[in-house]
Order: structure tokens, then sequence, then C-alpha cells
């Protein structure tokens, strides 16, 4: 992508932030642009991204914008990469793109399920890496590095057990003498 298709670019798409470091080019957009922006890179013949690698989330905890959701696209015919970022608060929710790309449903799924960004429109966001009795998103910054439960198979009562989880800790005394 060079600077004549990124300016050709802004006029289609109103771009908030351009960024390139090297070869890597990334795009911060509004949401509501958001899926206007994809398609213009997939169809249009001066870009032609035509391949999604990866959604992923970032959390941002104390920021007035909470969360970052960057999709990655490949243009195999330009052999060049581009990131497409939005920006969003805890009560934001981002539009599904799976009828744009069809692994989207995969890669927004496990942001839904370990972040808790909501994709509108998807056809089944449901948790697809923790159990669906699972409470919380993992890998925001506010979730404790424990959990909230303990689910362990109990082999008397041939089942498995979720208990509450209550963290003690021990009084330790360090000694660095070495005993040789």
């Amino acid at each position: 992508m060079n600077i004549k298709s990124v300016f050709i670019l802004n006029k289609i798409i109103p771009v908030i932030l351009f960024q390139k470091f090297n070869s890597e080019i990334s795009l911060l957009v509004r949401t509501k642009n958001l899926l206007t922006s994809l398609v213009t890179l997939k169809k249009s013949i001066l870009y032609q991204f035509t391949l999604l690698t990866a959604i992923s989330g970032v959390d941002y905890y104390n920021n007035k914008y909470r969360f970052n959701v960057t999709y990655e696209l490949l243009s195999l015919v330009y052999n060049t990469r581009v990131r497409l970022k939005v920006f969003l608060t805890e009560i934001d929710s981002v539009p599904s793109i799976v009828q744009i790309f069809k692994n989207a449903n995969w890669w927004e799924r496990e942001v839904w399920d370990l972040y808790g960004i909501f994709f509108s429109n998807h056809p089944d966001l449901r948790r697809i890496l923790t159990d669906y009795g699972f409470e919380g998103y993992p890998m925001r910054k506010d979730f404790p590095v424990y959990g909230y439960v303990e689910v362990f198979y109990d082999s008397i009562q041939k089942r498995i057990l979720i208990e509450s989880l209550e963290l003690s800790q021990e009084y330790r005394v360090f000694s660095f003498d070495t005993p040789w």
C-alpha cells in the first residue's frame, strides 16, 4: 500500500489515524465506519485485502476507551498487511464482520469469551475456550490471577466439584545461608 492509495482510502473512509512502521500499516477508524472500511479494503482493486488473518483484543484498564479490537488483513496480490483498529468503552459493541469474512466467526467468539467485547449481529456468540458456566472474562486486567472458583474431581464422590476459592497466605521464613 503506497501513499497514493492511502490518500484515496482517506477520501473513501474517514481514517482517524494512519501509522506506518517499516512495512506495517495501521489504520484507526471509528466503530460506525468499521464495516465500510473492511468492505472497501477487501473489494477495492487498489487494496484486495481478501484474507482476515486475526482479530485480537487489548484491555487498557484505566483508559477512557478500555478496549481495542484489531483486525489484521492480508493482500495476497500485493503481498502487504494492514491492521484496522477500533477503540471501545466497556458498554460499546462492535458490529460483527462474519458476513464479510467467514473466518471471523471463530475470532469474534474468542474475543467475546476472553474479553467480554460484544459483537452485534453475530450469528452464534457463545463461549469457545472456557466452560459455559464460567464467570468473568479471563484476559481482562481486573480478573484475578487465580480466578473465582476451584474446579476439581473428587475421587470419593466420583464427580467434579466446584468450590469458591480461598487463598490463605502462609508465613514463610527464607534462610539464604547455604548448608554446604
